[in-house]
């Protein structure tokens, strides 16, 4: 068995909405790249794209990866096709294992502090999708919950075009 990943296109896109930490960020340029997603950011950012620590920790995949800095929220939405977003939240209407993927999808997820913007939430109600915890704790670090979601966004993907389930 293969431990490598077939292309998958249109490859999935990451979308960091007003991210806050530039490892965080970072972590998810270097997951974009070794699964072939593309990274989408919507300022503002907490951060510079030149900060050391975020070129650190995405190493020299930083160029390579990220498809669009868009200006706003309302610019990044201009772009996509509402029903192939999937919003992560902890509020989510759907559970990661009930969610649907297909290659070409928009992965995105909040900051670090606030989460998705309420608005977002409020405008795609059944485009919402929550990864499953334990009751009581608080949510997961960005980059893991971004890792979660694309390894499954790629497990269903893969199904889609042949690939192993």
């Amino acid at each position: 068995m293969s431990h490598h990943l077939p292309l998958i296109d249109p490859p999935f896109s990451v979308v960091l909405v007003h991210p806050q930490i530039p490892p965080n960020t970072g972590n998810v340029a270097r997951l974009c790249a070794v699964t072939g997603c593309r990274l989408h950011l919507v300022e503002p950012l907490g951060f510079s794209i030149a900060d050391k620590d975020l070129r650190r920790a995405g190493l020299d995949y930083w160029d390579e990866v990220v498809a669009r800095i868009h200006p706003s929220l309302e610019a990044w939405e201009a772009t996509i096709d509402p029903e192939r977003i999937h919003l992560f939240t902890g509020r989510g209407a759907t559970s990661l294992w009930e969610a649907r993927f297909r290659p070409g999808d928009h992965l995105v997820f909040g900051s670090e502090q606030e989460g998705l913007p309420e608005e977002l939430l409020q405008r795609y109600p059944q485009r919402t999708v929550a990864i499953p915890q334990r009751p009581g704790l608080r949510s997961l670090n960005l980059s893991t919950s971004v890792g979660i979601g694309v390894y499954e966004a790629l497990r269903q993907g893969m199904a889609t075009i042949g690939g192993a389930s």
